[in-house]
């Protein structure tokens, strides 16, 4: 019963079709077979060794039906002890060698798998780091995760199931013929007679309890998610304020009350399964016997013969319901070559020049020059800025301010190259920003963003992930200048503490000023500061503040503001509007003009009074 149900198990596999997902996949993003080739090609002389591996061990599994011939019609009718010594011997030996190509076979396609998925894992990962910030706002974190992960790791089974299965498959079902029709080309043409209906029936009641199946996941789906609906604590509270319970509880035993009706036909699906498959794997071995018996068809065969013939028989259907499962699994396999592609194929943006300009980062002293940038997001309906000419001197500050969705951020992204401008160009020491690599770009340009992401590790971890290099005292000398040394060494770990998952261990000021720490380690000389205390309270941003006013020390700044208070001392103000720079000078100046910076400030003002 248990091998009836492993067969069974497995004709229910094959009499599966393709999902309709993998093969939308395929329409959208077709997959050329060389292109699959190529990532095996460095491993073509293992792949070859696992080839004969399977053939080998295929070929000679084949001879113990043959032994057990010797043995029952010639061994044991002639007490010849010596030949049934050889043949037992030789069973034993079928079996040894099988299990160790078996070892070596295994070893070798993981391996191969495994350097495969190595090389495109590592390929992904460094392609979608080299992505614009555009296409992480447009695909979800699961969906990169996923490809990565599941994906990429779905490919292993292409070397180790999908590929050795089809050759082990192919291999045994074309050997068990030919030794078939070697120890009786009749009851070879009786097998091939009737295996056809049988594999029919067995496809076609597989299919019936899948669909069956298919309805009880559907309704086990909506009773979970009616649990977690009806009994959350949202929920219950919003059934008992809406006077929904009963409807809910109503809904509810529906979906229960169907869920019984589809167990029980599920039920006797697999019970009627299980009776048919036990007919035809009873039914075969019969009507051999029957043949075998029969003068007309057993042709003189002896008893040793036709238990040879039946045990070779028994294992041909496990195959060859293995290859008629063959392109569903080429589907799925192709399916997740195709999704992998798709990224590894995506344009890079923003990339390193052909021909970068040499930039000395020691020697850079950070003028920052907008000429005549435009910038348009590809979804975008307007340009998010146009025209914009401004020039920040070296070690001077500039301010961006204005109302949300002025270009104030978007302007500030293009000196780092988050985004390249649309027209016109960000200049740094007289040099295009594009001639620059990303490596030396990095260096010559910090950020400080409102969002502060810190690595699950060590304070020392976190530091570090801006330098490398950096030795204990150049992280204390940033960290001091950051205003958050005294707050590591009060804690117990000092610089080992564990930040714990995004920082959570430490306040939001703290966490800001690890930010700012981070990014100094790798002394800038222009400094993006993006509402980096937008987020914050009053007490709180005073902090931050004084840290940003240490970090700034020095070096060319430019500082997007929401709270026009930090932005009082800067050299200019830049006011934006729609994408264009409507007004520019300093504080006072643009005070005395009354214009759209004066009604920010004004308007400011008035919600500090109302706030406290």
């Amino acid at each position: 019963m248990v091998a009836i149900e492993e067969m069974t198990t497995r004709a229910g596999r094959s009499g599966r079709s393709p999902d309709p997902a993998d093969r939308a996949q395929l329409e959208r993003s077709p997959v050329r077979w060389s292109r699959v080739a190529a990532l095996f090609r460095p491993y073509r002389r293992q792949l070859g060794v696992v080839v004969a591996l399977i053939v080998a061990s295929s070929a000679i599994a084949l001879a113990t039906p043959f032994l057990v011939r010797l043995v029952i019609d010639e061994a044991l009718p002639r007490q010849d002890v010596g030949l049934l010594l050889w043949a037992v011997g030789g069973m034993l030996a079928v079996t040894v060698v099988t299990a160790v190509f078996g070892v070596v076979q295994t070893w070798l396609s993981t391996t191969v798998g495994q350097r495969v998925m190595h090389g495109l894992r590592t390929a992904v990962f460094g392609h979608l780091q080299r992505q614009s910030l555009g296409f992480f706002t447009r695909t979800r974190g699961g969906e990169v995760q996923s490809r990565l992960t599941n994906d990429i790791g779905g490919m292993q089974s292409v070397v180790t199931s999908t590929a050795t299965s089809a050759a082990s498959n192919a291999t045994t079902v074309i050997g068990t013929v030919v030794a078939m029709a070697a120890l009786s080309w009749r009851l070879s043409l009786l097998s091939l007679i009737v295996l056809p209906p049988a594999i029919w029936l067995t496809r076609r009641v597989a299919r019936m309890r899948r669909a069956i199946t298919a309805q009880r996941q559907r309704h086990l789906a909506d009773l979970h998610s009616q649990v977690e609906e009806g009994l959350s604590i949202s929920g219950v509270l919003l059934g008992k304020t809406l006077g929904a319970a009963p409807a809910q509880s109503h809904r509810f035993t529906g979906t229960s009350d169907d869920l019984v009706a589809l167990e029980v036909r599920s039920q006797l699906a697999g019970r009627w399964r299980m009776a048919t498959m036990s007919i035809v794997f009873a039914g075969i071995p019969a009507l051999i016997y029957l043949a075998a018996g029969l003068p007309a068809t057993s042709g003189g065969m002896t008893i040793g013969t036709l238990v040879a013939f039946t045990a070779l028989q028994g294992t041909l259907f496990r195959p060859l319901m293995g290859l008629l499962d063959l392109s569903v699994s080429l589907t799925s396999s192709m399916a997740l070559f195709s999704r992998v592609f798709e990224y590894l194929d995506l344009p890079v943006d923003i990339d390193d020049p052909a021909h970068p300009v040499a930039v000395d980062p020691g020697t850079v002293r950070g003028e920052v020059r907008f000429e005549g940038v435009g910038f348009t997001y590809p979804d975008g309906a307007r340009p998010a800025l146009t025209g914009v000419d401004l020039t920040v001197p070296a070690g001077g500050s500039l301010a961006l301010v204005g109302e949300t969705g002025s270009g104030k951020s978007t302007l500030a992204s293009l000196v780092a190259r988050l985004n390249d401008p649309t027209t016109g160009r960000v200049l740094i020491d007289g040099v295009d920003v594009r001639e620059m690599t990303l490596a030396d770009l990095a260096r010559v340009v910090g950020v400080v963003s409102q969002e502060t992401y810190l690595l699950h590790g060590t304070i020392r971890e976190n530091l570090r992930h801006a330098k490398p290099d950096a030795t204990d005292a150049d992280m204390e000398a940033a960290a001091r200048r950051a205003q958050v040394h005294d707050v590591i060494a009060a804690l117990p770990d000092g610089y080992d503490t564990v930040v714990g998952a995004r920082g959570h261990r430490f306040s939001g000021g703290e966490k800001q000023r690890l930010a700012i720490a981070r990014t100094l380690l790798r002394d800038p000389r222009v400094l993006v500061l993006d509402e980096a205390t937008s987020a914050l309270d009053t007490e709180t941003e005073r902090a931050v503040q004084a840290a940003l006013d240490e970090a700034s020390r020095g070096r060319t700044t430019i500082t997007i503001a929401h709270r026009l208070s930090t932005v009082r001392d800067a050299d200019e103000i830049a006011v934006l509007d729609a994408g264009r720079v409507v007004e520019r000078g300093s504080h006072d100046a643009l005070l005395a003009r009354g214009g759209r910076y004066a009604r920010l400030v004004g308007l400011a003002e008035r919600e500090a009074v109302l706030a406290a």
